[in-house]
């Protein structure tokens, strides 16, 4: 599987940068993940990976960073309230969004992971 950084992984996808600092969005990303339960992807999304998900819950921002995510990505539509990129940027998570369904988006992300797009 290869990598990409956080940037160039949000221009190949299309993907609407919310928030994140140079530093967040250079940082590589090796996989992906998807979920919904805060808990559940905490103890379960592999190191690196780009985090799918409909939750614009403040604790997101929380959760990536003790998963070692380096970026969530917002899918359906769903925009961050302020409080969530206040906590992204202090975290050093970067914050993207798609208009894209969840299935969709990660159906691309996993082509772009495996074959370079």
């Amino acid at each position: 599987m290869g990598a990409f950084v956080v940037s160039a992984l949000a221009g190949a996808l299309g993907l609407t940068v919310y928030g994140g600092s140079e530093e967040a969005l250079g940082r590589a990303v090796t996989g992906g993940y998807a979920g919904d339960l805060l808990s559940w992807v905490m103890g379960r999304a592999p190191g690196g990976a780009a985090w799918v998900t409909i939750m614009s819950n403040v604790n997101v921002a929380a959760v990536a960073v003790m998963a070692d995510l380096p970026c969530v990505v917002l899918a359906e539509g769903v925009a961050p309230d302020e409080a969530l990129q206040a906590r992204a940027l202090r975290e050093n998570v970067a914050l993207l969004g798609s208009p894209l369904g969840t299935y969709e988006l990660c159906h691309r992300l996993h082509g772009l992971l495996t074959e370079g797009g």
